[in-house]
C-alpha cells in the first residue's frame, strides 16, 4: 500500500494526543526512507499514532516549522541543533539516527587540488542552506582559507567550471556528479571523517517542553521510525521504490538509480560498528565532537551538558541488524 506522505502546505502542529507533525529537515528523498516506510507498512498507526510528514522547502527549513508550530518533531544534523541551541532555541534530542558523517569535499584531478592545503585560496561551493559548520570547522583546523560560493541544490557550478571544490554528501551530491558524466576516479575525494570529524549527522529533535509532555507519543514514534528503517533494510527495492513515487507526487527530480545509492549509504551512515551505543543513541563522545565544531565556529563556549541535551525516549534495544 501506499499512503499520501507528503503534505505541501505544512498544518498547524496538533498538540492532541497521538497526533504527530514531523518535518525531516530536506526535500523528500531516501535519506528519510524509514519514515516513509513506517507509514506506508502502517507502523505509526500500529503504535497508536498518527503522524502527518511534511517536508521543508527551498527558503523555509524544518526547524523555523517547529519554532512557527507546524512541526512537534523534526530532524536535522546534529551540529545544526547545537547551532540551534546556542541560539537558545530550547530543543532536545530524542533519538540519534546517524552514526557517522556522509560530509565530504570533491575536486577534478585536473584542477590541482590534490590535498586539503592546495584548497587555499581556491573557490569552495557550500550549501545556502545551512549545514556549514563541519566544512569550515574543518578548514580552520588545517589553517587553510578559501573562498566559500553558496550554493543550492545542484552540482551544476561544480560541474561547469565555477568553483574548483564542492562540498557534497556521499549519499547525495556525489553521486550525482558521477551520473552527470564524470567518472569517480577523475575525482579527488576528501572525506571530513578521515580529518578528525566523523560528527554523526541525522537525528531527532522536539521541544523540551514537548519531550516532557508527550513522552508516550514520541516513544511509539521513534520505535515505528526504527521498524521502518528496519524495515528499508531489508527490502531496499521496496523503499527505494516508494521513494521515487514520493519524490514525483512532489514534483521533484528522481531516478532510481540515485536513490538506491542514497538509501544504501544513509543505512551505511546508520551503521553503529564499534561504538558502545544503541541504535537511536547519541554517543557522548560524539556530542563532545560537535561541541568542540559549535565552540570553534562561533569562538564562545557551549553551555548545555550532554544529559540536558540528549534526552531520549526509548529504553536501550540491541544492535541494529543495518549492514
Amino acid at each position: 500500500m501506499v499512503w499520501l506522505l507528503v503534505v505541501s502546505l505544512p498544518a498547524e502542529a496538533s498538540g492532541k494526543e497521538g497526533h504527530l507533525v514531523f518535518a525531516p529537515h530536506w526535500l523528500p528523498q531516501a535519506q528519510f526512507a524509514g519514515y516513509y516506510v513506517a507509514q506506508d507498512q502502517g507502523f505509526y498507526e500500529e503504535a497508536g499514532i498518527t503522524v502527518d510528514i511534511i517536508h521543508p522547502t527551498a527558503s523555509v527549513n524544518a526547524m523555523q516549522y517547529l519554532l512557527d508550530g507546524k512541526a512537534d518533531i523534526i530532524s536535522m544534523f546534529l551540529t545544526s541543533a547545537l547551532d540551534a541551541v546556542q541560539k537558545e532555541a530550547n530543543i532536545v534530542n530524542i533519538g540519534q539516527l546517524s552514526q557517522h558523517s556522509a560530509i565530504m569535499f570533491v575536486s577534478m584531478k585536473d584542477s590541482g587540488v590534490e590535498s586539503i592545503y592546495d584548497m587555499e585560496g581556491k573557490k569552495v561551493g557550500i550549501w545556502k542552506s545551512g549545514f556549514r559548520e563541519v566544512p569550515v570547522a574543518t578548514l580552520e583546523k588545517y589553517e587553510v582559507e578559501v573562498e566559500w560560493v553558496p550554493i543550492l541544490s545542484t552540482v551544476n557550478l561544480f560541474l561547469l567550471g565555477g568553483i574548483d571544490v564542492m562540498t557534497v554528501m556521499w549519499y547525495n551530491e556525489y553521486n550525482q556528479i558521477y551520473l552527470s558524466g564524470i567518472d569517480r576516479d577523475e575525482m579527488n575525494t576528501f572525506f571530513l571523517s578521515d580529518y578528525g570529524f566523523d560528527v554523526p549527522e541525522d537525528g531527532l529533535y522536539v521541544f523540551e517542553e514537548t519531550r516532557k509532555n508527550r513522552e508516550s507519543d514520541l516513544r511509539a514514534f521513534v520505535e515505528a521510525s526504527l521498524r521502518g528503517w528496519e524495515y528499508a533494510a531489508q527490502n531496499r527495492e521496496y523503499a527505494t521504490r516508494l521513494t521515487v513515487q514520493i519524490m514525483r507526487g512532489a514534483n521533484i527530480p528522481s531516478n532510481h538509480a540515485h536513490q538506491r545509492w542514497m538509501l544504501n549509504k544513509v543505512l551505511e551512515m546508520q551503521c553503529i560498528s564499534i561504538k558502545e551505543v544503541k541504535p537511536s543513541e547519541l554517543h557522548p563522545g560524539d556530542f563532545e565532537k560537535a561541541v568542540s565544531v559549535i565552540e570553534r565556529f562561533y569562538d564562545r563556549e557551549f553551555t548545555p551538558g550532554y544529559r540536558e541535551f540528549f534526552q531520549p525516549v526509548v529504553p536501550a534495544v540491541k544492535k541494529s541488524n543495518i549492514p
